[in-house]
């Protein structure tokens, strides 16, 4: 057994758990891998592999029993998340995305918000966060997207950019700030906004370097109307949900980008147990060793520490920001470096389309970017030390 596959086996999940992760990677591996390059090329919805997903029942993973879902643990969340997003990084992050969006509710709705939604995730409906706007990237305080009550109703104008999954999403995790509230920080609220809201439109989808398969969007707002009810927690409370939901989806970015890594690494090791070159396989070379060992030890400490923080989680902790933060730089750094040197170890193979190493690749990029740039994780972490 590899050190990649005793990592692995470590992962402490419980009997049902690991069953359950079982059954994941076999639809990973035989029915969404399979698709994954079609998907890509054709820049299509990967809707088959979502209605296979949803067949296991897996939005019910992260949903409470008690809201028709399964109640299952962070730890086996993140591991199907690296699981799907292996085999097709676009599928993974369609998902993840609903979870990202979604969990919040969870978090900060109100009973009634949270049994109209949540219910529906559980079967299968998938969700949307929508924060970033042309002039609000990883400062969210400079979105310009407005709520207004209006009686019993929350009116919404404006619009947002480079939203995953817009034009798909039954819910969507709107942020904006509150019209009467100046502070730019505590103006910032979230409510759920349903698909088909009158005003609501979905606009120009991007067409991106990566993740072609997964619908990026941008949104426009004109004058929606929804119920005051679908607000989380009170006008204002918004930049404290957004703050504790970054530290819970960051992880699963993580995650994301750590399938990526994996995947880009699997296929680099058999390429270059098989490829021949001067009378030798590529992975005799020493020079090849050196730096097969440097990649191995990277990935693995970093899938060690997703599964710490992902424990962490578990056990209930509240104070974590740091740790997620290290988690998604670290991840997404490891997932670029691997894709890139898993294109140099395919050689030419590895630029054309016959290997999937140059759409990991391009896939990989994206995870430094997205959920703060890793320059932005950076500074947060440093900051962490500067004594008070």
């Amino acid at each position: 057994m590899q050190v990649l596959d005793r990592l692995d086996a470590s992962i402490d999940l419980p009997e049902h758990e690991a069953m359950v992760l079982e059954q994941v990677g076999q639809l990973a591996a035989d029915k969404i891998a399979p698709r994954a390059a079609g998907h890509d090329q054709a820049g299509t919805y990967p809707a088959d592999n979502i209605a296979d997903m949803n067949a296991l029942g897996m939005n019910a993973m992260f949903v409470p029993e008690a809201l028709g879902g399964l109640g299952l643990s962070y730890t086996l969340y993140l591991a199907c998340v690296r699981e799907i997003s292996k085999a097709c990084a676009s599928t993974g992050i369609i998902w993840a995305t609903t979870f990202h969006g979604m969990k919040p509710v969870l978090d900060f709705g109100s009973s009634d918000l949270k049994n109209r939604v949540m219910s529906r995730v559980a079967k299968g409906a998938i969700g949307a966060l929508c924060i970033t706007e042309p002039t609000a990237g990883s400062d969210a305080t400079g979105m310009k997207t407005k709520f207004r009550a209006d009686g019993n109703e929350i009116v919404i104008e404006g619009g947002k950019t480079f939203i995953s999954n817009g034009d798909v999403a039954d819910f969507l995790l709107v942020f904006g700030k509150w019209d009467g509230i100046e502070d730019d920080r505590q103006s910032i609220s979230a409510l759920v906004l349903e698909k088909g809201t009158a005003g609501f439109e979905a606009l120009k989808k991007e067409q991106k370097m990566g993740h072609r398969a997964a619908p990026t969007c941008s949104l426009a707002f004109g004058g929606c109307r929804v119920p005051m009810t679908n607000l989380l927690g009170e006008p204002g409370d918004g930049l404290r949900i957004l703050l504790a939901s970054l530290n819970k989806s960051r992880p699963s970015i993580a995650a994301h980008a750590l399938g990526i890594a994996r995947g880009a690494f699997e296929d680099a090791v058999g390429y270059i147990n098989q490829r021949r070159q001067s009378g030798k396989r590529i992975v005799e070379f020493q020079g090849i060793q050196f730096l097969i060992a440097d990649l191995a030890a990277d990935l693995a400490l970093t899938e060690e520490w997703l599964w710490r923080v992902a424990r962490m989680v578990d056990a209930g902790a509240t104070d974590f920001g740091v740790e997620a933060s290290m988690l998604k730089m670290r991840a997404s750094d490891v997932a670029m470096r691997m894709a890139t040197e898993g294109v140099q170890l395919h050689g030419g193979y590895g630029y054309i389309q016959d290997f999937r190493a140059e759409r990991l690749m391009r896939d990989a990029k994206i995870t430094q970017i997205w959920e703060g740039t890793n320059q932005i994780h950076r500074q947060f972490i440093g900051r962490h030390f500067i004594e008070r």
